[in-house]
């Protein structure tokens, strides 16, 4: 398949800064050429594009001001159905596999992936992926307390190559992050590297290109809740606000 007819279900940019933002799960195109997947989590994080258009434009609204320059994260945005590709998930879980064409756009979309990292490794030798996500509230197991953001970094092993000890957690993006959401009340897990939390590792995306795999490579999940992404509009603005704040300060105004 041509990529100009790949590009029309997966929007992707290559921007100029080291920062790439990755939306597997929030389309809803169902292309009635690929077969739908039957095992596995088949629903769309809904809102999730929207809020990482959203975020990539106050990222760049915030160079210009601050530095008057134009730039841009590079992105790649998937608008096709979970029920026909995960694009989080192993190949041999993401789609039917007697599908060619689902192959072909899992393919292109990590291709994409790691040209955007390769790109950033290259000229800045250092690359940061967020990948997005969406959470219902009520859907969280029990015993928990309820937050509004989720954080998978595979316990920092997508963030660092190495172990690091728990003193030095808080020294990095999901440490600048988690301390600005808490001192904001805003409620992030996890919390406090003590507290009992329901946190993630990080699926399939931010482990394969995390700094475990690729040296100088930093990747992290973040999972929105239904309140940021649907419900209350006060609260997104705020949390996109914070998300531009921390990222440009700890890993952009260096690098332009």
């Amino acid at each position: 398949m041509d990529n100009i007819i790949l590009r029309e279900y997966i929007d992707s940019y290559r921007g100029n800064i080291p920062l790439i933002l990755s939306v597997p799960h929030g389309g809803n195109i169902k292309l009635p050429a690929i077969p739908d997947r039957v095992d596995g989590i088949l629903g769309i994080d809904l809102k999730t594009i929207e809020l990482a258009y959203d975020l990539i434009d106050s990222i760049k609204t915030y160079i210009k001001k601050s530095k008057k320059l134009k730039k841009s994260p590079s992105y790649l945005i998937s608008l096709i159905s979970r029920s026909k590709i995960d694009f989080n998930r192993d190949e041999s879980e993401a789609f039917n596999q007697k599908s060619n064409l689902a192959k072909k756009f899992f393919n292109f979309y990590h291709q994409k992936l790691m040209e955007f990292i390769n790109f950033n490794l290259r000229t800045f030798n250092t690359s940061l992926l967020i990948d997005i996500h969406g959470f219902e509230r009520n859907k969280r197991p029990e015993g928990y307390r309820d937050v509004d953001l989720v954080l998978g970094s595979n316990n920092l092993g997508t963030i660092y190559a190495f172990p690091v000890p728990k003193k030095f957690w808080g020294k990095n993006i999901r440490g600048k992050i988690v301390k600005a959401f808490n001192k904001k009340g805003i409620l992030i897990a996890p919390g406090h590297h003590l507290r009992k939390e329901y946190v993630l590792t990080g699926g399939y995306i931010t482990t394969k290109y995390g700094a475990s795999n690729i040296p100088n490579s930093q990747s992290i999940q973040i999972e929105f809740s239904d309140q940021v992404r649907l419900y209350d509009k006060s609260l997104r603005k705020d949390v996109i606000k914070i998300l531009t704040q921390i990222i440009y300060d700890e890993y952009i105004q260096k690098y332009i």
